[in-house]
C-alpha cells in the first residue's frame, strides 16, 4: 500500500506550533504522557482479553524504554491494544474532546504557558514535539495481522503507510532534537519515571544489552497499606487516573470488607476539571475487578452530581466478564455506589464543620454541581441541603439554610429567595426593597439548577421556600426597620384613589402584562415586574424562552406592580381621576414604566423604537 499523506486538523496544527516553540521549562512531561498512554493501551488489551483469550500477549504487560545514542532516538514500546489505520487518523490527527480548543486558545495567549495540563485534554501525545524533530509510531492492533507506521515532523502533515510489526502493540520512536539529548541518558529517564510514573500498574523497564531493568514499582497503589503511601504518591496517582494536574483537596482510601468487599481510592479535586459542565455528566471513576481494569467511566459507581470525584474502585466480588448493561443493573454495584456516596458526603460534612474557609472555596467551584443532587437524589437530599451554601442580602459570607432559619425575623413564615444571573444585579432588584426595609434576609440564587431544585424541595425545616419575585407576598407581619420608610408608608395613596390609575394601566397594557397591581414590596422604585404565584419564576421563563422551549400560548405572564408611595405614581393617580382628558398621557406613562421595569429586569424591550419615541415625546413636554 502506498504512503498516504494527511493534513492535521487546524486545532492540532495550532497546538503543535505552540508545543514546538514553547518556552515551558519542564519538557520532561512528554515521557509521563507517553507512559500514561501506553499504560492505558495495556489495560484496554487486558480487558478485551478477558472475553477473547487469543488477544492476550505472551508474558506480562510491559512498557519498554530504549535509546539509540548514535541515531539519537528514544523509543517507548508497549504490548497494549495497538491501533489500526483509522485509529491513527482519528487519534493522532484530530482533536475530538470538547474543551480542548479553549486549552489551545489559552496557550496561544501566553508563550510561557503551562503545558503540564496537556494530558487532561486527551492530547498528551503531542507533547513529544517539545523534544523531538520527528515522531514515528509503529503499531499493530490486537487481533489484526497488518501493521502501520505513522510519521510526522509536527509541521502540519503526517503520513501513514503499511508496515511490518511482529506483535500487537505500539512503538513510539522519537528522533530527539539537539536540545533534548539529555533524554538519551538512562539515569535521566529513570529519574523521570520514578518521579512521574512510579504508580503505574504496568511494569516500566529500560532495555539495555538485552536486559530489562525495572524503573517503577509496578503495583496497584490502592492495594498498599495507607501508611506506606506518601502524599506525593497519592498526588501522582490522582493526576494519572484523573488526567488532571492540580493536587487533590481530599484523599479517601478505604477498604470495605464483608459480604461485598471492595477497595476505593477517591479524590476530591482542589480545582474544577475542564469537563465539569459537559452535557453527558459522566462519572470518571475507573472500575477494576481483582486489579483487572474494566472501564474508565463507570457511571454506575457515582451519581452525576459527584462527577468531579476521581479515582478507582476495585472489587474481587464482581465478575470479570461484567458488561456495561450488567453494571447498571447489578445490585452489588448499587451497594458500592451507596457506600461511596455516603463516604464522600460524610467527608464533605467534616470539612464544612472543621475547615469552613476551605469548604467555602470548594463550594464556589463545585456547589452548582452538588445542587443537581438536591433535585435528583431524594435519598441524599437532606444531606445535600445541609451542605449547601448560599449568597444572601444580609450576609457578607455565604450562609447555610440552617443558619438562615435561625436568623429569621419574628413573624417571618417562609425562606425567601430570588433567582437571577448575577449577584450584584439581584441585590439591586426593586423586588427586594420591601424585604430590605423589614430586614428580611433573601437568598440570592444564580445557578441555573436553582430554578429546579427549589420547587422540588418545597421546604426546609418546615419553612416553605417562597420566591421574592412572585406576587402574593405578604410582608406586613414583619415590622419595618426603617423609620424613613414608615414615613413613606404614610404618603401612600389610599387603595380607593389608585383604582383609576390601575384601570388605565390595565387598559393600556392589556396585551403586555397579565395584571397590574398595587405593590406592598416597593419602597423606592415606581414599578417592578413579578410573576404570578402559580407561574414559573421569571429567570426560568427567560431561560426557556432563549432556548425556544417556553410552553404555553404566548399570553403575557408578568404582573406589573406599582408603588402607591412613589411621587410619580401619586401624580399619575391624580391625572387618572380625569381619565378621559389624560388617557393618552396615562397610556404613554404605562408603556414607559413597563419598559423601565423590563430594562431593570434585564429583559429585552420588544419595541425599542416605540420606547424611544415615547421617551422623546415626554421629555419634550417636560422641557417645554
Amino acid at each position: 500500500m502506498a504512503e498516504e499523506k494527511f493534513t492535521f486538523q487546524a486545532e492540532v496544527s495550532k497546538l503543535l506550533d505552540i508545543v514546538a516553540h514553547s518556552l515551558y521549562s519542564e519538557k520532561e512531561i512528554f515521557l509521563r504522557e507517553l507512559i500514561s498512554n501506553a499504560s492505558d493501551a495495556c489495560e484496554r488489551r487486558r480487558f478485551l482479553a478477558l472475553t477473547q483469550a487469543d488477544l492476550a500477549p505472551e508474558g506480562e504487560y510491559v512498557v519498554r524504554l530504549s535509546v539509540d545514542k548514535k541515531a539519537k532516538t528514544l523509543t517507548l514500546e508497549d504490548n497494549g491494544i495497538g491501533m489500526d489505520h483509522d485509529d491513527l487518523v482519528a487519534n493522532l490527527g484530530t482533536i475530538a474532546r470538547s474543551g480542548t480548543q479553549a486549552f489551545v486558545d489559552k496557550l496561544s495567549s501566553d508563550e510561557n504557558g503551562d503545558l503540564s495540563a496537556i494530558g487532561q485534554f486527551g492530547v498528551g501525545f503531542y507533547s513529544s514535539f517539545m523534544v523531538a524533530d520527528k515522531v514515528e509510531v509503529l503499531t499493530r492492533k490486537a487481533g489484526e495481522d497488518k501493521g502501520w507506521l505513522w510519521s510526522s515532523d509536527g509541521k502540519g502533515e503526517f503520513t501513514i503507510v503499511a508496515a511490518e510489526r511482529e506483535t500487537p502493540g505500539a512503538s513510539v520512536i522519537l528522533t530527539l532534537s539537539k536540545e533534548a539529548k539529555e533524554y538519551l541518558e538512562k539515569e535521566r529517564i529513570a529519574h523521570i519515571v520514578k518521579t512521574h510514573s512510579d504508580h503505574i500498574g504496568v511494569s516500566v523497564v529500560f532495555a539495555e544489552d538485552a536486559v530489562d531493568e525495572p524503573l517503577n514499582t509496578a503495583s496497584a497503589l490502592w492495594t498498599r497499606p495507607k501508611k506506606e503511601i506518601t502524599d506525593e504518591q497519592y498526588r501522582d496517582f490522582y493526576q494519572h487516573v484523573g488526567h488532571v494536574f492540580d493536587a487533590p483537596w481530599v484523599t479517601l482510601h478505604n477498604q470495605i470488607e464483608g459480604k461485598l468487599s471492595y477497595t476505593s481510592l477517591l479524590f476530591i479535586p482542589s480545582m474544577p476539571p475542564f469537563d465539569l459542565f459537559e452535557a453527558e455528566r459522566k462519572s470518571r471513576l475507573k472500575l477494576y475487578v481483582n486489579r483487572v481494569f474494566i472501564t474508565d467511566n463507570c457511571e454506575a459507581l457515582l451519581p452525576p452530581y459527584l462527577r468531579f470525584v476521581r479515582g478507582i474502585v476495585d472489587s474481587a466480588d464482581l465478575t470479570l466478564n461484567i458488561s456495561r448493561e450488567m453494571l447498571q443493573n447489578d445490585p452489588r454495584m448499587a451497594k458500592i455506589r451507596t457506600g461511596l456516596v455516603k463516604r464522600v458526603l460524610s467527608e464533605l460534612k467534616k470539612k464544612r464543620d472543621n475547615e469552613s474557609a476551605e469548604f467555602g472555596t470548594f463550594w464556589d467551584s463545585f456547589g452548582a454541581v452538588l445542587k443537581e443532587g438536591i433535585y435528583e437524589d431524594t435519598a441524599q437530599r437532606e444531606a445535600l441541603l445541609d451542605l449547601a451554601l448560599f449568597n444572601s442580602t444580609e450576609m457578607a459570607e455565604k450562609t447555610s439554610l440552617a443558619s438562615y432559619v435561625e436568623r429569621m425575623k419574628e413573624g417571618q413564615e417562609a425562606i425567601y429567595y430570588m433567582t437571577g444571573e448575577d449577584i450584584d444585579h439581584l441585590a439591586r432588584s426593586p423586588q427586594l426593597e420591601g424585604f430590605k426595609d423589614r430586614g428580611i434576609e433573601v437568598l440570592l440564587l444564580t445557578d441555573p439548577v436553582d430554578d429546579f431544585w427549589v420547587p422540588a424541595v418545597g421546604a426546609f425545616a418546615e419553612k416553605p421556600f417562597k420566591s421574592a419575585s412572585k406576587s402574593g407576598t405578604d410582608l406586613d407581619k414583619v415590622k419595618s426597620t426603617e423609620t424613613k420608610n414608615e414615613e413613606k408608608a404614610e404618603d401612600k395613596i389610599p387603595p380607593a384613589d389608585m383604582e383609576g390609575l390601575i384601570s388605565a394601566f390595565k387598559e393600556a397594557l392589556a396585551e403586555d402584562v397579565k395584571d397590574v397591581q398595587v405593590s406592598e414590596r416597593l419602597t423606592d422604585s415606581p414599578v417592578c415586574l413579578v410573576s404570578d404565584e402559580g407561574d414559573m419564576d421569571m429567570r426560568l421563563e427567560r431561560m426557556l424562552k432563549q432556548h425556544g422551549r417556553l410552553p404555553g400560548d404566548g399570553a403575557p405572564t408578568r404582573i406589573l406592580e406599582i408603588n402607591p408611595g412613589h411621587g410619580l405614581i401619586r401624580q399619575l393617580a391624580e391625572k387618572a381621576k380625569d381619565k378621559d382628558g389624560n388617557s393618552d398621557a396615562l397610556a404613554t406613562a404605562a408603556h414607559l414604566l413597563l419598559d423601565q421595569a423590563r430594562i431593570v429586569e434585564g429583559d429585552t424591550i420588544p419595541d425599542p423604537a416605540g420606547f424611544a419615541s415615547r421617551l422623546s415625546a415626554i421629555m419634550e413636554k417636560g422641557l417645554l
